[in-house]
């Protein structure tokens, strides 16, 4: 059973790596943090990274650290599968309203797994991007925090099947579990609701969900992941075996006034850190990146650098126009023109990815629509509603931790000051 009230000092929506730090700053500085995720694990889009560029560690050292210091701090109070479905002001103060929804898992769960061994439904598993199923009983990831199951409901056949009630020795499965409201009064608010991918099927012209070997480079951090659905192993979706060729198309969506007119910022970096991925595995694959320009600022230039000495990874510059599929070779075709050079182009791959953008997870929000931009990006308010993360402008993890760090700063003011 959830507490119908929360009194905080401070509300943090989302738990991805921009919410998570907000929570753990705010709270070692004294503050009481309700802090709250949509998803039934905290982490947020870095749980599903492979690897960080430009030195290629995997996220997952952060973030243990980061949730040790969130789990041990008694001043914060974690809801998952939790959405602000209101928000009102009065005197300086925030009265918010929190859905919560049911987990049908309570924590006598001890991730056993023995449900899982009963459990006749599946459901599409969103963590990999659909790349794999799950029994409808799940955990989302080996590493999840919190570390016990959920159940998907839109799958699950309740009480009419109960298989998994009856396989669970510690009673840790209740099904009769209803969705619930949370009242939480707070001084500031924290808005760190991260990011969604664009959504590659409006995409038409490069066939994604028509060719199985066209791919987004979130799919392929998936498929790279050691905990991913080929177990780190890069295979063509379409045969399940080696690859020889691979295309990386950049701006999928981005810079386009029929899309998304922004750049993502992150997506070169991705993708040159994609060739890495390959090279690792196939030392004779050949690389084609099709790119508008490399944005590889700072201290990321020597990781281009690095990258464009590959004798194998070519570089043109200019946009995809059409991508069909070869029957005779089975390959995918790619048209385009290298501006450089005038030249019309048709390159063959056997795996193609998409640098598709990033979108602010902010539209559903219950907030007055001035404080979204043109971009359905999130502008701070100015008193005590602090936008915090990609959901103010695509960036780069460090660049989110560090704004993280400096929104707690200005919570601290608009709570002394209200």
């Amino acid at each position: 059973m959830t507490e119908a009230s929360i009194s905080s000092d401070l509300l943090v929506v989302g738990a991805g790596i921009a919410g998570i730090t907000a929570a753990v700053e705010a709270a070692e500085t004294g503050l009481r943090v309700a802090l709250i995720e949509k998803r039934p694990y905290i982490g947020g889009k870095v749980t599903q990274f492979n690897k960080y560029f430009p030195k290629l560690c995997p996220p997952s050292c952060g973030l243990e650290i980061n949730i040790r210091r969130l789990r041990t701090n008694p001043k914060v109070k974690l809801l998952t599968q939790a959405e602000v479905s209101a928000v009102s002001t009065q005197q300086g103060r925030y009265d918010v309203n929190v859905k919560v929804k049911p987990r049908f898992v309570t924590d006598q769960c001890t991730s056993c797994g023995e449900c899982v061994k009963v459990c006749p439904e599946s459901r599409s598993n969103d963590f990999n991007y659909g790349m794999d199923r799950t029994a409808s009983i799940y955990i989302p990831y080996e590493n999840a925090y919190p570390s016990k199951y959920v159940i998907d409901d839109t799958t699950c056949k309740g009480t009419s099947c109960n298989k998994c009630v009856k396989a669970c020795r510690y009673g840790a499965i209740d099904l009769s579990q209803k969705e619930e409201t949370v009242s939480i009064q707070t001084g500031a608010i924290i808005w760190a609701t991260g990011w969604e991918p664009y959504d590659a099927n409006k995409l038409d012209v490069f066939g994604f969900g028509t060719f199985p070997d066209v791919i987004t480079n979130v799919m392929m951090e998936r498929l790279a992941a050691p905990d991913g659905p080929t177990k780190g192993k890069i295979l063509r979706p379409s045969t399940n075996g080696a690859i020889e060729s691979v295309a990386f198309v950049q701006c999928a969506g981005s810079r386009d006034e029929n899309h998304l007119e922004y750049c993502s910022s992150v997506c070169c970096m991705a993708s040159l850190k994609h060739t890495r991925y390959i090279r690792d595995q196939y030392p004779d694959a050949e690389m084609d990146i099709f790119y508008i320009d490399v944005r590889s600022s700072g201290v990321f230039e020597d990781f281009y650098s690095d990258v464009s000495r590959d004798p194998k990874v070519h570089f043109h510059r200019g946009k995809v126009a059409k991508v069909s599929l070869d029957p005779s070779s089975g390959r995918l075709i790619l048209e385009s023109e290298d501006t450089l050079t005038g030249t019309r182009l048709k390159k063959p791959a056997e795996l193609v990815v998409l640098a598709t953008g990033m979108q602010p997870n902010v539209s559903d929000l219950p907030l007055d629509r001035s404080l979204i931009d043109g971009d359905g990006f999130l502008i701070s308010d100015g008193s005590g509603a602090i936008a915090c993360g990609v959901n103010t402008r695509p960036k780069d993890v460090s660049a989110v931790v560090q704004e993280a760090t400096g929104s707690v700063l200005k919570a601290i003011q608009a709570i002394k000051r209200n």
